[in-house]
């Protein structure tokens, strides 16, 4: 069932395993500088606060992009 270029879904899923942990290990540092990047808009009122993450929106979008565009080559 698998083709010449699929490769088995063990694989898959072993590498998504892995990347899950390598950002986890990695969060700390990410949140860090991901978290406040010029251009989120942050509104604080009273009791309650509403948040805007548009740059870093942008920034994950462009590197998930980028991924994909690597691993589909």
């Amino acid at each position: 069932m698998n083709g010449p270029l699929q490769p088995p879904i063990r694989t898959i899923l072993l590498v998504l395993g892995a990347a899950l942990m390598a950002l986890g290990f990695l969060w700390p540092l990410l949140s860090r500088y991901l978290g406040r990047l010029p251009g989120d808009i942050v509104v604080r009122r009273g009791g309650w606060t509403l948040a805007f993450p548009i740059a870093t929106c942008v920034v994950l979008s462009l590197l998930m992009s980028l991924l994909l565009w690597v691993f589909r080559r």
